[in-house]
Formats: structure tokens, C-alpha cells, sequence
């Protein structure tokens, strides 16, 4: 297998590299166990002195990584500019925070004394996917750095050069050897790795069959695994919203990322006495979005990922109306080279569509119209997926009360679904299970050693 830079932009390849060979993956695996036997000795100065360092870098390299980000996946510059900021700001947050996260917990028994000591497990594997290949990245390896465990990454094949970056930045920044590595090498390899001794623990952002796969052999070696794996996130507009802030919004959370997060607003569920106006500044708004060059600052909808990407996502469509739903913006393939979809507009996808529990990674928008706030939350909860939801309405605690019934990880009201460093960011149902991002995220992959401490009285 070769990994490939393709420019989706223009879907011309831009540069080849080989997989590592057997050899080399064993050597990685060997330098990453010797590496955590040093790592998890140091101590938490050490550990943040080297993760602020790495923010440093991301700063300073900021527009070089964005553009290899652009050139890899897609993505807008802009936008990968912000994500490099993003993940600069994830390795400060668990630089500053890991000390008090991980502190000692005082227990109070009935007999003795006791505590929980939060201590590292090892040599952990992270499977990351390639719609934000510095972000995700930060995510995982932050928090497990600093806990003590050293990392290995196996990264999208799609963004080799990303992949190498990263690996470049903790090399730059004084990392030791083997504590933070990638590997390239296919996913028919992860089996064999995931039985290693060595590796104990997994994490993987991706698909749910990804994640099927990956749950099972971490399961078959007793192995921790976490599990971020896309979504359907439903939007939901109550009577009382602010409908011109909600269509704004809308179109962020539809489009963000060209539409390939997993977080991204998907289905888009209005009560009917506001359903019809949502409906037309939405369509309008989403019409006015400018399909170009990511690397143009006037352009809004770059590429899919992959040439592969916009041609399954143009057969949703197709098949989405060939089971009855109807195109109301868009529907096809841009008239240009390169990956392009265009900005696409559904409604009428009824139970029965064969698209109707299905994700759709890019810029296609799903509207349903129901009677009340109650068949929106049962819509809304009508999907295999529960990663993340959005309410809009002007009654906070109604939209609390109506959050408190979405069956995901994670809702946001009067925002769509979103992420920063210090909130916790997971799903649930077949969105995986799991937690990254803020106090929970460092809780992951640690030992939760409970320390007790007898009387000579002690009875037991």
C-alpha cells in the first residue's frame, strides 16, 4: 500500500510515500515501550514544558500547516488556519490542567486511610481520521502525554504529509524518542498491533464499521478502547427561536469543514407554524454559498476529501430521491474539476427512504417539518447515531428541558454542536462511547489505583 497527497482541489496526485515495513512498525513498538518507561518516571513540569512547546511551534508554523491541511483534505485555509489555533490551545489546556486533574483523591473509609492515584498504562494506539488531521490528533495525544502514556498514531491515508508534521513537531520540540509516533501502514495491519502486548489501549475516530472492527480485537485482548465514530446531529427550531439567527447558524453547521464533521447540523427538524419561513431564508441562504478554491478567501464550500467522498455522496442524493425525497437546492456534482458537491437541500426523506438512518458527510441538508415539540425530539432521537444536537429557542430552560431528552453526548442550545478544549467531547449509541476533551478526556487510559493504608487495629 502507498499513502498518497491528492489535492482534492483538483484530484491530481501531489506526492507518494510507502508503507512501513514489519520491521520498522516492531522497532516503533519497541522505542514506544522503552520511551514510557522513562515517560511515566517524569514529572508533570517536564511533561507540560514539552506540550507548550509543541503549542509554540503550531503557532509559529501556523500557515505552513494550514496550507498542507488545504492541500491534503480541502479544507478552507481559513478554517485550517483556525484548527491549527484550536489544536495549540488543546496542548496548553492539558500543559496548565493535567497536575490538578490528576492530583491524589483523598477516600474517606469507615476503616484506614485511603486514596485514588491516577498513573499511566502504557503504550497507547490512536486511529485518527482525516476531516481535522491536527485536531484530532491533539486530542488524544495531549491528555495521554501528560497522564504518562506515549503514543502512537495511525493516521488517514489521505493526509500522509499532515501525519509526518506532527510527528516533526514533537521531534522539534525535544520529545524523546518513541514517545510520540507515527506510523503508515494500512488498516489490515491494526489487527496484528492491536494484539501486540505492548499496546494497551486504542482509541479510534472514524466509522461505525471502524469502529465495530477495532471495539472487537481491542475486546478479544482486553484492551481499553474509545470510540468517537460520526453522527446525524439533528436541529432542531421551536416556535419561540430567533429565526434569522437560527438560519444563520444553520448554514454554519451544515457547512463547516465543506460539510465533512461529524458534528456537523444534519437534520434540520421545524415545528410547522415557523417550519415554512425557516425553510425559505434557509434555502436562500444556503444558495448564496461561493464553491471555489479553498485557498481563495472569497470561497465558502471547498472540495470533498476525496474524489471517492463526493461520488458516495452523490449517490445518497440520488438514491434519496429515488425513494421519494425531494431536491429543493442543489443535487449534483459541481461543473469543475476536483472533488465538488453542490450545496444540496432535501426534504420529504420519510422512514421508509433507504438514506433515511444514514449519514451524510458533506454538504447535504435534510429538513423535516413536524407538529410540535415533542415529535421533535422523537425525530431527533429516531437515528442510530447520538453524538452531538442543537436547540433553538428563546425559553433557555425549555430548551434545557428539550436537551435533557435528545438521546446524544452532547447538545448545545442556540449553537450548533461545537468543540473547544475545556468541554468533553463524545456520543453515544452507535456514535461510540468514550470521552476527549476537557477533565474527562485525561480519565481515559489511567490506572485508577486505589492506595489503602491499615491500622494495626484494622479489623480485616
Amino acid at each position: 500500500m502507498t499513502f498518497q497527497t491528492i489535492n482534492p482541489a483538483t484530484n491530481k496526485l501531489v506526492k507518494t510515500f510507502d508503507e512501513m515495513t514489519p520491521a520498522v512498525v516492531n522497532k516503533a513498538l519497541e522505542n514506544a515501550a522503552t520511551a514510557f518507561g522513562d515517560w511515566k518516571k517524569t514529572d508533570y513540569k517536564e511533561r507540560s514544558q514539552l506540550l507548550y512547546t509543541v503549542a509554540g511551534l503550531l503557532r509559529a508554523k501556523k500557515k505552513v500547516l494550514a496550507q498542507l491541511i488545504t492541500l491534503e483534505m480541502g479544507k478552507l485555509l481559513s478554517h485550517a488556519e483556525g484548527e491549527i489555533k484550536l489544536s495549540a490551545e488543546i496542548f496548553d489546556y492539558y500543559a496548565k490542567n493535567a497536575k490538578g486533574f490528576l492530583a491524589d483523591k483523598v477516600l474517606n473509609p469507615v476503616h484506614g486511610k485511603a486514596l485514588i492515584r491516577y498513573s499511566p498504562v502504557g503504550v497507547l494506539l490512536g486511529i485518527q481520521p482525516w476531516n481535522f488531521p491536527f485536531y484530532q490528533v491533539a486530542r488524544f495525544a495531549a491528555p495521554n502525554i501528560m497522564v504518562g502514556n506515549t503514543v502512537l498514531i495511525k493516521h488517514a491515508a489521505n493526509v500522509p504529509q499532515c501525519a509526518i508534521a506532527i510527528e516533526e513537531l514533537f521531534t522539534e520540540a525535544g520529545a524523546p524518542l518513541g514517545l510520540y509516533t507515527n506510523l503508515l501502514v494500512s488498516h489490515d495491519r491494526l489487527s496484528e498491533m492491536m494484539a501486540d502486548k505492548r499496546i494497551r489501549g486504542v482509541s479510534l475516530t472514524g466509522s461505525e464499521v471502524a469502529g465495530a472492527s477495532v471495539a472487537a480485537e481491542a475486546g478479544k485482548h482486553v484492551k481499553k478502547s474509545v470510540l468517537e465514530l460520526g453522527g446525524s446531529d439533528a436541529f432542531i427550531i421551536l416556535e419561540d427561536a430567533d429565526i434569522d439567527k437560527a438560519v444563520e447558524w444553520a448554514v454554519v453547521g451544515r457547512i463547516n469543514n465543506n460539510g465533512q464533521c461529524c458534528v456537523a447540523s444534519k437534520r434540520f427538524i421545524a415545528v410547522e407554524s415557523i417550519a415554512d419561513k425557516f425553510l425559505e431564508k434557509f434555502k436562500n441562504k444556503l444558495a448564496e454559498i461561493i464553491v471555489g478554491d479553498p485557498t481563495e478567501e472569497k470561497t465558502q464550500l471547498g472540495p470533498l476529501s476525496t474524489e471517492a467522498a463526493a461520488v458516495k455522496i452523490a449517490d445518497q442524493v440520488k438514491r434519496a430521491v429515488e425513494g421519494g425525497a425531494k431536491v429543493l437546492l442543489g443535487g449534483k456534482r459541481v461543473d469543475r474539476e476536483g472533488a465538488y458537491m453542490q450545496t444540496t437541500l432535501l426534504t420529504d426523506v420519510k422512514p421508509g427512504n433507504p438514506v433515511f438512518y444514514e449519514e451524510f458527510f458533506g454538504p447535504v441538508a435534510l429538513f423535516f417539518k413536524v407538529k410540535n415539540e415533542q415529535e421533535a425530539i422523537d425525530l431527533a432521537n429516531d437515528s442510530p447515531f447520538g453524538l452531538g444536537g442543537s436547540v433553538f429557542t428563546q425559553d433557555i430552560e425549555r430548551g434545557k428541558r428539550v436537551a435533557n431528552q435528545i438521546d446524544t453526548g452532547m447538545v448545545f442550545i442556540n449553537h450548533p454542536t461545537w468543540t473547544q478544549a475545556d468541554l468533553p467531547f463524545g456520543g453515544t449509541k452507535a456514535s461510540g462511547y468514550g470521552r476527549e476533551l476537557s477533565e474527562l478526556g485525561i480519565d481515559e487510559f489511567v490506572n485508577n489505583k486505589l492506595i489503602r493504608v491499615s491500622e494495626l487495629s484494622d479489623p480485616f
